[in-house]
């Protein structure tokens, strides 16, 4: 029972870490275009997260029991995972890159469930038929596929969509632009927070969810007290009480902030206005949304950088600094492979030490 209790606070840790990990991701544009100071922006990124996070399950479900095969994960699989997941999150924040917490999760969960099935890989669910909807989902089409289209898509939709704005308003000022969208980018902002909450925090939910639903087919929660017994799952679900405490953890984890991120986000990548900051916040949100909808956890990250870049592309293809964009591909194409690879020796560890 301890060791439960203590995996689902390793699993709020981790939480907590992604909200102020990918608190960038909805504000960096707001900050750099000066809409909003850092406080505002936090605390809108905050309360949006908050009612996203409060919306779906659809993702949680992904990832709880939709990538590996749950007969094969113990407590001690989630904690290596979570484990893997934040070092990667606290060494990439300290870099200030915009790494995928989604992905560092997935990797984990992937490279220790690994370890634990002794190097059977038939444990990670590449490609399966869901039996409810008879549509296609694992691995490769929930993770993998998204990882590669997701950020093509946000260059390319996030140039067409700047493209046509400046193609429509290129009679007006640029004062009359500046205000205009300085207030446009309110919204556009609290839709990016409200769809990063939809899919972000429902990550932790779905782990969450797996380890009651571990605990309980293990017998931890056999003899559970009256007062304990709302833990007791004995079928994969999400309670309502995990919803709020992920939505609530991230929201508290927002509220800290990610200022090395932001600066590489809303400075060090391209120089925006206010409409370029609602180009990019539009598109990424509406991407995201969908994704959320189709239960996809894909890497709001990548979706956000994607866009940015895509917008910043129109002003000329120089004003986009492409070699720190080549270094944020880098540590995007890296977070599954070492994630996993960390996850999968910790276990091995825990394995050996008889833990």
């Amino acid at each position: 029972m301890i060791l439960v209790i203590t995996v689902i606070i390793v699993a709020l840790v981790f939480e907590y870490i992604n909200g102020f990990h990918d608190t960038a991701i909805s504000i960096a544009t707001s900050v750099s275009t000066k809409i909003l100071t850092p406080r505002q922006a936090v605390m809108l990124a905050a309360t949006c997260n908050l009612a996203g996070a409060l919306v779906g399950v659809s993702v949680a479900t992904t990832i709880g029991k939709g990538l590996v095969d749950t007969d094969f994960i113990t407590m001690r699989t989630i904690v290596c995972a979570l484990v893997s997941a934040i070092l990667w999150n606290l060494l990439t924040w300290w870099l200030g890159l915009p790494s995928s917490s989604s992905h560092a999760l997935i990797g984990g969960l992937c490279g220790a469930a690994l370890a634990t099935a002794k190097g059977n890989w038939h444990v990670i669910r590449w490609s399966v038929t869901n039996p409810d909807t008879g549509k296609i989902e694992g691995l490769w089409h929930k993770v993998i596929v998204p990882m590669f289209t997701s950020p093509i898509l946000g260059i390319l939709l996030g140039f067409l969509i700047m493209g046509l704005l400046l193609f429509c308003l290129q009679k007006f000022t640029p004062r009359l632009i500046n205000a205009v969208f300085g207030k446009l980018q309110l919204v556009s902002a609290s839709w990016m927070g409200f769809s990063h909450g939809t899919n972000d925090a429902q990550k932790t939910m779905g782990i969450i969810a797996l380890i009651l639903f571990t605990a309980t087919k293990d017998g931890t929660f056999t003899y559970l007290p009256s007062w304990l017994q709302f833990l007791h799952t004995p079928e994969f679900k999400i309670a309502f009480w995990v919803k709020l405490s992920c939505a609530l953890t991230m929201a508290a984890g927002t509220t800290a902030g990610g200022w090395r991120i932001i600066r590489t986000l809303g400075h060090k990548m391209v120089r925006l206005q206010p409409i370029h900051g609602f180009a990019a916040q539009t598109t990424a949100a509406g991407i995201i949304h969908l994704a959320s909808h189709w239960g996809i956890p894909l890497s709001t990250t990548q979706v956000m950088s994607a866009t940015i870049m895509g917008v910043g592309a129109t002003k000329r293809l120089s004003a986009v600094k492409w070699g720190l964009v080549g270094t944020i591909v880098w540590a995007w194409v890296l977070t599954l492979p070492i994630t996993a690879l960390v996850a999968f020796w910790l276990r091995k560890i825990c394995i050996v030490a008889g833990f």
